[in-house]
């Protein structure tokens, strides 16, 4: 699934999946809906960011676990 709203470049927040146009990294938002803050207050606490972001975020996250594949051991 294509996540047009997450970018990874190796020059912004040392390559960590971000909001597209943003510093904003999908572990920040991760950790803020793990602290119990839900997605309207992560997205209002930041100009620039929405709740399609926070939820392209938990998408994102929610495929990169789905499609990892664990170590050989």
């Amino acid at each position: 699934m294509p996540h047009d709203r997450i970018r990874r470049d190796p020059a912004v927040m040392l390559g960590k999946p971000c909001i597209a146009g943003t510093r904003i990294t999908v572990e920040y938002i991760l950790e803020r809906l793990e602290d119990g803050d839900p997605i309207d207050v992560i997205a209002a606490a930041h100009e620039r960011l929405t709740r399609e972001d926070v939820e392209a975020a938990i998408a994102y996250a929610r495929d990169a676990v789905a499609h990892h594949q664990p170590a050989a051991k």
